[in-house]
């Protein structure tokens, strides 16, 4: 058995809506091993993204525990979240983020340059990342001269570029063709499993289950099951 990169414990949250609680998430518990491809489906509004949202450090939770890399989330400032958040984990989003004034490469440079890399050294590991996913020929094209499927290679581009231990994907094919969903999951085992990264991914889409490790199903804020 890997060993456990994510772990949180019966996590609570819970959203006031006006005089109405929402309890969002009641008593999650889950551990993600490093190296795989876990999967969290279930029906909208079931706590799928408000779940990631905690254990990545966005979200505050009202009781329990989540450790991510054994870093207790709860104990850690905004400002030490933020950076821990820079360094280690990658995101991949479903409207792919791209600034379309920028290039692919300029696009994919954002996290190191932000991070204060200088500009000449994250060009350089932006073009070799556009490299692995395929798109090097197209470094300096803007996302308006992309199709969304390369669009959203792009946007795997600039989550890993970083080399994150922990990937999120919050619904990474649903804006796609099959054949552009199926590219991309490829991808995404691939690197993953190349770089021992660990990745959730957050999908309707039930075209990419065959791509997981593990599915586990949520509903009402809970964890229903759990299949290898």
């Amino acid at each position: 058995m890997n060993s456990i990169i994510v772990s949180c414990k019966n996590i609570v949250k819970t959203f006031n809506a006006g005089e109405a609680e929402v309890k969002a998430l009641q008593g999650v518990t889950l551990d993600v091993y490093e190296n795989e491809l876990l999967m969290l489906v279930g029906p909208s509004g079931c706590g799928k993204t408000t779940f990631v949202s905690v254990l990545s450090g966005l979200l505050s939770f009202d009781s329990g525990a989540c450790e991510v890399m054994g870093k207790n989330i709860a104990d850690m400032s905004d400002e030490e979240i933020t950076a821990f958040r820079g360094k280690n984990i990658g995101f991949v989003f479903q409207a792919f983020n791209l600034l379309p004034s920028l290039t692919a490469i300029e696009n994919v440079a954002l996290p190191l340059t932000v991070a204060g890399e200088k500009r000449t050294k994250a060009l350089n590991l932006s073009k070799k990342m556009l490299e692995a996913v395929g798109l090097g020929k197209k470094a300096y094209v803007k996302p308006s001269g992309l199709s969304g499927g390369e669009q959203q290679r792009v946007a795997i581009a600039r989550a890993l570029v970083h080399n994150p231990k922990f990937i999120i994907c919050d619904e990474p094919t649903s804006s796609l063709d099959h054949t552009s969903g199926q590219i991309v999951m490829e991808l995404l085992q691939k690197i993953i499993k190349e770089k021992g990264a660990s990745m959730i991914v957050v999908t309707h889409d039930n075209r990419i289950y065959k791509y997981a490790d593990r599915i586990v199903h949520m509903e009402d804020g809970k964890i229903i099951k759990v299949a290898s």
